[in-house]
């Protein structure tokens, strides 16, 4: 069920708990063989992470799952000579290199970027950090929440009087690892064409100040104060979350004639001449009172019922539901963005995980082996390596592997 857009392509994944193994799972996804080098022992700390505790126990929890089917693990010591020197074997067969740490950890184990070219030059090396590789803040610890208040997401979530108010998933985490992943494709590319490596520096940071778009460029380019409007959409009106007599909606009528047409299935012709709402910028400036001109109808009916209504008059709007609602819905289920894979853990059954939001020659793109329990390759990893049964004995017995 994966793509075979990148077979061939082997990456190896040295990242942590979600911006870094969200770029390899859309790698595998794609079709890399992805191998996901861990820590003997502990691994990544996203295997103890996750809403089932028995599950962390086991070293594979709920938010390692999610990230990490179709990945092989192999575990390896960086920090004792026979680790390094099968981490040698594994750069020098290596496409890819992503990792998560600290900017300077992987140089101070010995395999900075100079190292890493030396021994592979074809070498496309990611390094993904909160605020880049360089600069004044890149020594600094950063998690999702941390990098949401320092690129201004948190300053303009919520109401003016909620503001400051964190994005309810970590929205930077999936913003760097699609950036990275994005990245990755690209020099793999230029490598295909000419054999070249690249070094490629993706800061969270960086990734959620691009991702914000209108928000930036209207302070960029026109000046505007960002500030927090809650559900409403500062380029237009009427388009924000409504109240309904049972459900909260969303509509943009951000087109005049869409606005037109939500008056007109309303039975609220006048407000089409009102001079308060003729124009854009007219209901821009009264957006409150529209808004309770609008409201004012639309108890009448329920969300569902509005959405039905709506739904055939070119006015975009559509019910607000539930994370589970989402999940549940026809247009999901007919995608096939859920699957159900084999589950690792000791009691056995299946566990269901996302694929690819993207469907590629017309079919889905969705794991098709569960993600691995800690050091499951390694024996299989290490024997394709060139290394026999008694070299793997010796590395093991040497706490290497």
């Amino acid at each position: 069920m994966t793509a075979d857009l990148l077979e061939g392509v082997r990456v190896l994944d040295l990242t942590n708990v979600l911006a870094g193994p969200f770029a390899g799972y859309q790698l595998a996804l794609m079709g890399a063989d992805v191998i996901k080098v861990e820590t003997p022992g502990t691994g990544d700390l996203a295997r103890q992470l996750g809403a089932d505790p028995q599950l962390s126990e086991e070293h594979l929890g709920v938010s390692f799952l999610a990230q990490n089917s179709q990945k092989r693990s192999v575990t390896v010591n960086l920090k004792t000579p026979g680790g390094k020197e099968v981490f040698d074997k594994l750069v020098a067969a290596a496409d890819v290199l992503v990792e998560n740490f600290r900017p300077g950890v992987l140089e101070r184990l010995g395999f900075g970027w100079e190292r890493l070219r030396q021994i592979n030059p074809r070498l496309v090396y990611c390094a993904v950090s909160g605020f880049g590789a360089t600069g004044p803040m890149r020594g600094r610890p950063a998690y999702d929440q941390v990098v949401q208040g320092l690129s201004g997401i948190m300053s303009v979530t919520g109401t003016p009087e909620t503001a400051p108010l964190r994005v309810g998933y970590p929205v930077c985490d999936s913003f760097g690892g699609l950036a990275a992943a994005f990245a990755i494709a690209s020099a793999l590319l230029r490598q295909r064409r000419t054999g070249e490596g690249a070094f490629l520096d993706t800061s969270m940071l960086d990734a959620a100040l691009t991702s914000m778009g209108w928000v930036v460029s209207d302070h960029l380019i026109a000046g505007r104060e960002p500030l927090p409007m809650a559900n409403e959409n500062i380029t237009s009106a009427p388009s924000g979350t409504f109240d309904t007599g049972a459900g909260a909606l969303n509509i943009a009528a951000n087109k005049q004639e869409q606005y037109e047409e939500l008056c007109t299935v309303l039975d609220r012709a006048e407000l089409i001449e009102d001079p308060r709402f003729r124009t854009r910028e007219d209901r821009k400036r009264n957006r409150d009172v529209l808004r309770g001109e609008l409201e004012a109808s639309l108890k009448a009916k329920t969300a569902t019922e509005w959405d039905e209504i709506l739904l055939h008059t070119g006015v975009p709007a559509a019910p607000v539901v539930s994370v589970p609602d989402a999940l549940r819905s026809e247009q999901v289920a007919h995608r096939e963005l859920v699957t159900s894979i084999d589950s690792p853990a000791s009691a056995g059954g299946s566990v269901r995980v996302l694929g690819l939001p993207t469907h590629v020659d017309g079919r889905r793109v969705a794991p098709s082996s569960p993600p691995p329990t800690l050091g499951q390759h390694t024996d299989e990893i290490l024997t394709e390596l060139g290394y026999d049964r008694a070299d793997i004995a010796r590395l093991r017995g040497e706490t290497a592997i």
